[in-house]
């Protein structure tokens, strides 16, 4: 190989470290079997999430998750794969390829990372079962506000049933 070709395999190398480091999180399927319309439909969809997906040489992929730390995810880069990383988002990619799973069977989720850490297809799927970012925030939000309500009702009935008493 030339020198050329060795350099930039070694900047590949350095920019999917970069990407596997920063990523809040990275999931690592095996998409043998879809379709181009369901490739296009996933891609849409990750998009629609800003979450990017990639098709990347399993060797590189190897090298980048061995410089970004990450022991242990050599194994899931076998046979053909693709990458999805989300820098905002930790729930949204494990999410969309968990759905897209159930519907195209030929999608298999292999491993990935959450927040920096080695995770397990069990682990990714009981990430995918948990509720949106949005969705976490509204429950939080009306947990916090029920006492306020109760609050406001008891108040709301002590004053009624005084001004039945005046009445």
């Amino acid at each position: 190989m030339s020198e050329a070709i060795i350099a930039k395999k070694a900047q590949l190398v350095e920019e999917v470290s970069a990407k596997f480091k920063e990523a809040a999180s990275v999931i690592v399927v095996d998409y043998r079997g879809l379709t181009v319309e369901e490739v296009t439909n996933l891609r849409k969809q990750l998009r629609d999430a800003n979450v990017e997906m990639k098709v990347i040489k399993n060797s590189i992929l190897s090298r980048a998750a061995e410089a970004a730390g990450l022991e242990g995810m050599g194994e899931v880069f076998t046979g053909p794969t693709a990458v999805a990383f989300s820098n905002e988002d930790v729930v949204a990619p494990a999410k969309i390829m968990n759905d897209f799973s159930k519907d195209a069977e030929a999608l298999e989720i292999k491993g990935g990372v959450i927040e920096g850490s080695v995770s397990s297809v069990e682990d990714i799927k009981a990430l995918a079962s948990l509720p949106s970012r949005e969705g976490m925030l509204s429950m939080l939000l009306s947990v916090l506000q029920a006492p306020v309500r109760n609050v406001a009702y008891a108040i709301n009935a002590v004053a009624e049933s005084k001004e039945e008493e005046v009445a």
